[in-house]
């Protein structure tokens, strides 16, 4: 009984962070509603966009139109996180998301105007921006240094459960109550997560004086430069995504490959957040890795090697399960890269790092999307796929040799010192960089 314990306390997510910070558990309160909310609305835009339209093409545009105001968002956002209360400014970005969200649901009741459906996605878009680079800058000091990695497993947790129950609720309410319900219900999550909001401590800047603007978002890329440890948690997720995320490609592989339907594609679709999931819930070992660039150096070859595979399979249960390890891998990747991002700034740059490492996030997929398409239009789906998955697992190759302060990265041991006085080896200076 006593190894079982022990067994399910080294593999089971770590809820400390929880019973030990009550700013944390309001963050994550408020975070759990918002994640939900937001993926009832991720399904409904598109859904009602196709119901006006009857055209793919334009719910394509509509995803595609929020990718600037996305990374434009989260490079002024995090300079704005670093220079204002980071409470205070979630709260003023909420209640505008939520105006916006109103705004959706009061063009259902009514009209049902096309371009509200791609004006204000494309606002909120870049709302979310400031929202997430703001929660994010925030966690380290919330629980602590030494528990920064458990906080975010806790969090890729949330948002994978959020990717899974999100769509599916949509389906049934949109079925059952409507639209304009699913919009309302988004405005009501908004609310929710003010009031989690209303109930953190003030998160005051670390530094007085800074000004955001573009002269602060420089500032932040010149730290970036010469520190490889955060070069490469940036460099290796691009070149994950950009190679290694072939999803553009499911619905032509369930046709051709598998010769199944819409529920093969949708099969295809889920097994990776699914093997996400079970990696987040499975994260209690996290904290006791020491050398974290190394860690996700392993994800991503492990990601590369579970396309590659992915590519070269033709039977639908084994190709899911294959996608199911790329998403373990990628979710462990997604936990060491942003606790390496998080601790190797100092504070008042923090916000700043986190909105460059939103706007990677938010732009890898789409550019991803679009390799994978051209190389499957000139050489076929299958061959896209695999050399997809080759070329993620030689990049990540190639950077562990070119960044060497990446590669050794630590995290560090007892007293966690300030990022400013991190030894060469963890931030990337010194002979190698």
């Amino acid at each position: 009984m006593g190894r079982s314990r022990r067994l399910a306390r080294y593999l089971l997510i770590d809820v400390t962070p929880l019973r030990r910070s009550r700013d944390f558990r309001a963050l994550m309160l408020g975070q759990a509603v918002l994640v939900l909310g937001n993926q009832l609305t991720a399904v409904d835009v598109p859904y009602q966009v196709y119901e006006l339209t009857r055209s793919s093409l334009d719910v394509g545009l509509v995803s595609l139109i929020q990718l600037v105001p996305l990374v434009a968002g989260s490079l002024i956002g995090g300079s704005v996180v670093d220079a204002v209360d980071r409470r205070r400014m979630l709260l003023v970005i909420e209640l505008l998301m939520a105006a916006s969200s109103a705004g959706l649901a009061v063009n259902a009741d009514l009209a049902s105007s096309l371009w509200p459906l791609f004006l204000l996605p494309a606002v909120t878009a870049g709302l979310s921006g400031f929202d997430s680079a703001a929660r994010s800058a925030m966690v380290p000091n919330m629980v602590g240094r030494p528990e920064v990695s458990t906080a975010n497993a806790m969090f890729q947790a949330l948002y994978q459960l959020g990717g899974v129950a999100g769509p599916a609720a949509a389906g049934l309410l949109l079925a059952g109550a409507g639209i304009r319900f699913v919009y309302w219900l988004d405005v009501a999550s908004f609310a929710a997560s003010l009031l989690s909001v209303f109930l953190i401590s003030a998160q005051p800047p670390a530094r007085d004086g800074h000004r955001p603007g573009l002269r602060s978002i420089i500032e932040g890329f010149r730290f970036v430069r010469g520190r490889q440890a955060i070069q490469g948690a940036y460099l290796i997720d691009i070149n994950a995504m950009v190679f290694g995320m072939p999803r553009a490609l499911f619905p032509a592989l369930a046709t051709t490959v598998f010769g199944g339907g819409a529920s093969t594609v949708g099969f295809l679709y889920a097994a990776p957040g699914a093997g996400a999931l079970v990696g987040a819930l499975t994260t209690g070992w996290v904290r006791r890795i020491r050398r974290q660039g190394l860690a996700v150096i392993i994800a991503v070859i492990v990601w590369g090697l579970a396309i590659t595979g992915f590519g070269l399979v033709s039977w639908l249960p084994a190709a899911l399960l294959l996608l199911a390890v790329a998403g373990w891998a990628d979710v462990i990747s997604a936990v060491f890269r942003n606790t390496i991002i998080q601790l190797a700034a100092p504070d008042a740059l923090r916000g700043r790092l986190s909105g460059l490492q939103m706007a990677v996030v938010a732009g890898g997929p789409r550019v991803g999307d679009f390799e994978a398409g051209t190389v499957a239009t000139a050489f076929g789906d299958t061959t896209s796929v695999v050399s997809g998955g080759l070329a993620c697992i030689a990049g990540a190759l190639i950077l562990a040799r070119l960044l060497p302060g990446f590669r050794r990265q630590r995290a560090a041991e007892g007293e966690h010192p300030d990022a400013e006085s991190l030894s060469a080896e963890q931030v990337g200076h010194g002979p190698d960089a």
